[in-house]
């Protein structure tokens, strides 16, 4: 199997807000699929059957009046995926980690790359993930939803008596950091929340974690080494992420023996929790009691030239084309 050269759908693009995420980390993708000998055909799902002749646009903006969550169904019900033997999706946010591209795939009887339908979609919905995290024995931050109709005087005693400032707004399905606010005090709340709403039906205010922000990548059920994240800002938001030089990473990081194996199980769990499959990347903070705090699970996480996947590989001895080629193999198992 691992020397048949197969014909890929690598998705890229998108509708989501992290569709630029998903371009940048599909140019790599594509690199490493073509190194290794594939056939690839890049597709972006939101353009439908209007793909552009020079495949190299769909690196670039495209025209909003052209993206279309409909499209999605339109071409892969095309013929395009016909004999198609494999989609690697390197889609980000909505409509590519919610199960929603998952879904259409499995119709069509297509095998794809990452965890499946249900897992995406769990993932993707931050509340839940929450909830199934505790239950499961991994220690998430205190937290408060608000949705569309929400009482701010009620959301205010809450945080007040229970998760204190600064705190932590976002979108309940977004990734990326797309729409979230480092809050500081309540005269900030109404704005943050406002912000999130407007990528979700559910803010989440969680209480801010004083410390270090580190991160496991599962590969094939097991840990790689942990990464910590340095942003230069104090905060790691979406410019800190998708900005050269504005974050350090440490790749192992600068932790005990004891606690990086503490993250690795507590990763490992929340992975299993959620019914991961190949890959995925979970996000912690670190208190300086070494106290570990789940903060996300990433099921599609960035394969771009700052993304962290690729890092924690490497420093596993994992070159970007075996993973590559490990996460595409395991589609077909």
């Amino acid at each position: 199997m691992e020397n048949k050269k197969l014909k890929v759908a690598l998705l890229l693009g998108g509708t989501s807000p992290e569709k630029e995420v998903s371009r940048n980390s599909a140019k790599s993708i594509l690199k490493a699929l073509r190194d290794l000998n594939h056939e690839v055909i890049p597709i972006d799902p939101a353009l439908g059957l209007n793909q552009p002749e020079n495949e190299n646009d769909l690196f670039k903006d495209q025209d909003s009046n052209k993206l279309s969550n409909r499209n999605y169904l339109e071409i892969i019900n095309s013929k395009i995926f016909d004999d198609i033997d494999v989609a690697f999706i390197a889609l980000h946010g909505k409509y590519g980690e919610d199960g929603t591209i998952q879904s259409l795939l499995e119709m069509r009887g297509i095998k794809y790359t990452g965890s499946n339908v249900l897992t995406n979609a769990l993932a993707m919905n931050k509340l839940m993930t929450k909830i199934v995290l505790e239950y499961n024995g991994v220690k998430t931050a205190e937290w408060v939803s608000a949705e569309k109709k929400y009482d701010l005087n009620e959301i205010k005693k809450y945080i007040n008596e229970k998760i204190f400032y600064p705190c932590v707004v976002k979108p309940n399905d977004q990734g990326s950091s797309v729409g979230l606010t480092f809050c500081e005090n309540e005269n900030q709340l109404k704005d943050a929340i406002e912000l999130a709403l407007q990528f979700s039906d559910v803010a989440l205010i969680e209480k801010y974690i004083a410390g270090k922000e580190l991160t496991v990548s599962i590969l094939n059920d097991k840990p790689l080494p942990v990464v910590e994240i340095k942003p230069k800002s104090g905060f790691y938001d979406y410019k800190s992420k998708y900005t050269s030089g504005l974050s350090e990473y440490v790749c192992p990081a600068e932790i005990s023996d004891e606690v990086a194996k503490h993250l690795q199980e507590q990763a490992l769990k929340a992975y299993k929790a959620v019914g991961c499959k190949t890959y995925s990347r979970i996000d912690f903070r670190l208190n300086d009691n070494n106290e570990s705090f789940c903060l996300e699970i990433n099921t599609l996480p960035g394969m771009t030239n700052l993304s962290l996947v690729p890092k924690a590989a490497n420093a596993a001895g994992i070159t970007f084309e075996q993973l590559i080629e490990n996460i595409l193999m395991s589609a077909l198992e």
